[in-house]
C-alpha cells in the first residue's frame, strides 16, 4: 500500500508524521525533506545556535533513531521535483513514490535581495536555514561591521545576536520604523531603545540602494545618500510561502496553499498544513508564520486525514528573543485602533471595546492572562488594564 507521503521535512512535517502514529495509522508513511538533516527547530538558529548556546543536536525536534522506531522512513536531503495528481505519484532524484493521501507542509522561503543590487554577492546571507547558520558563522568575529537589512524580527534578533557577539552593528529599514509592519509604535519604541542601549546603529525610513563589491561585498550604498563599508550582509526582508510544487500541480493557492479548516487543499487526496498554507479564520482567511501554528495545524490535519471531522481553529501566539528580553506575543492586532500600555511592559490592543492581542516583554503573567481572554473572547476595561494596582487575575473573572 502507497500509504501517506509528506513533503517538507520541518516543524509541520515532522509533527503530521508523529501525529499519525498516535492516533494508529499503521499504514506507511514517508517524510521527505531537501535538507541533508533531521526535522529541527529553526527559531534558535537566529538566537541561541548562532550565539553558540545551543549544540547542533539539540536544535533536533527528535534524535533519527526515532523515526525508524516509528516506522516513518525519512528521506533527508532529497528535492521533490513535482507532483502528479491524477497518477497520485511525486516525482524526485530517487524515482517516482506513489501515495494513497499526499500532505505538503513545505513552509515558506525567504525573500532575497535582487542580483542587481548585489544580492549574489559574497558575504551576503539569508536567516533561514541550518545550513544559512552554518554559513554565515564564521563571519562572526568581534569588531567587524554588519549591515543587517530589514527591521523585522529576523533582522533584530540578527542585530542582537550579532551585537552581543561583539561586532558593530547597523540596520536598515525602509518604513518609518522597525516592527512597523507587526506591531503598535509603543512596541516599536522599546525594542529600539533596547537595541541602541547595546550599541546598535538603527537607521529608519533608509533603505539598501545597493551592495557593492567585486564578487563579495565591501560597501553598502543607501537610499539616503550615504555609504558604508561593511564586512558582511544579513538579509531580513520577509519570506513567502513555498508553494511553487503545489502550483505547478494545479493546487488553489490563495496567500498560500488554500487549505479548508480541515486542512484539505483543492484536491481531495493532498492536505497541506504550516507556514505554506492559508486557511479559514473568524469568516475570513489567514496565513500564520509561526511554530505554534506549524505543530498545531499538522496535529489537526493528521487527524483530518484518518477521517476526522474536526476543524482547526487557531490561537495564535508568538514570541521574540532579544538580549534578555522575551517578547510574548497573543492574539492577533489586524484591525486595532487604539493600544494600552500596562507599566510599560506589556501593550494591550483593541478594536473598540473588543481586546485583539497582546505584546508582553519578560512579562510572562500579562501575556498569559491575555492569552486567555483572548482565548474565550472576554475583553477588559482598558482602564483597569492600565491600572499598575489591578491584579491582572482578576481580569479573568
Amino acid at each position: 500500500m502507497a500509504g501517506i507521503v509528506i513533503i517538507g521535512a520541518g516543524q509541520a512535517g515532522s509533527s503530521l508524521a508523529v501525529k499519525l502514529r498516535a492516533l494508529g495509522y499503521t499504514d506507511a508513511i514517508t517524510l521527505i525533506g531537501a535538507e541533508p538533516v533531521p526535522p529541527y527547530q529553526r527559531p534558535p538558529l537566529s538566537k541561541k545556535y548562532m550565539l553558540g548556546d545551543m549544540a547542533l543536536e539539540r536544535l533536533f525536534l527528535r534524535p533519527e533513531s526515532f523515526y525508524a522506531e516509528q516506522n516513518i522512513t525519512l528521506r533527508t536531503g532529497e528535492a521533490v521535483h513535482a507532483i502528479d495528481p491524477a497518477a497520485k505519484t511525486v516525482t524526485l532524484g530517487g524515482g517516482v513514490l506513489p501515495y494513497d493521501k499526499l500532505a505538503l507542509t513545505t513552509g515558506s522561503d525567504p525573500i532575497h535581495l535582487p542580483a542587481a543590487i548585489g544580492g549574489d554577492l559574497g558575504g551576503v546571507y539569508t536567516m533561514r536555514t541550518l545550513a544559512d547558520a552554518d554559513a554565515m558563522a564564521p563571519e562572526f568575529v568581534k569588531g567587524r561591521h554588519v549591515l543587517i537589512i530589514g527591521g523585522g524580527y529576523i533582522g533584530l534578533e540578527a542585530a542582537a545576536v550579532a551585537a552581543q557577539r561583539g561586532l558593530k552593528v547597523t540596520l536598515v529599514e525602509m518604513a518609518e520604523r522597525i516592527l512597523q509592519r507587526v506591531a503598535a509604535p509603543q512596541t516599536s519604541d522599546y525594542f529600539r531603545a533596547l537595541h541602541r542601549k547595546h550599541g546598535v546603529d538603527i537607521r529608519e525610513g533608509v533603505g539598501l540602494e545597493k551592495l557593492n563589491g567585486t564578487g563579495r561585498v565591501t560597501s553598502a550604498s543607501l537610499t539616503d545618500g550615504s555609504t558604508l563599508d561593511i564586512d558582511f550582509a544579513i538579509v531580513g526582508i520577509g519570506i513567502r510561502p513555498a508553494t511553487t510544487l503545489a502550483e505547478a500541480a494545479g493546487l488553489t493557492i490563495d496567500n498560500g496553499i488554500r487549505v479548508d479548516g480541515l486542512g484539505r487543499t483543492s484536491d481531495p487526496s493532498i492536505f497541506a498544513a504550516g507556514d505554506c498554507t492559508s486557511f479559514p479564520y473568524k469568516g475570513g482567511r489567514i496565513r500564520l508564520e509561526s511554530v505554534p501554528n506549524a505543530i498545531e495545524q499538522a496535529e489537526a490535519t493528521a487527524a483530518a486525514m484518518l477521517g476526522g471531522d474536526t476543524e482547526y481553529l487557531a490561537k495564535p501566539w508568538f514570541w521574540s528573543d532579544q538580549y534578555d528580553v522575551k517578547l510574548q506575543i497573543a492574539g492577533l492586532n489586524t484591525g486595532y485602533d487604539h493600544v494600552v500600555s500596562r507599566a510599560g511592559t506589556s501593550f494591550w490592543y483593541y478594536k473598540g471595546d473588543t481586546l485583539l492581542a497582546v505584546d508582553a516583554m519578560n512579562d510572562p503573567r500579562a501575556y498569559m492572562v491575555g492569552k486567555r481572554l483572548i482565548e474565550s473572547g472576554k475583553s477588559p476595561d482598558p482602564q483597569a488594564v492600565a491600572d499598575p494596582e489591578t491584579d491582572l487575575k482578576t481580569l479573568l473573572k
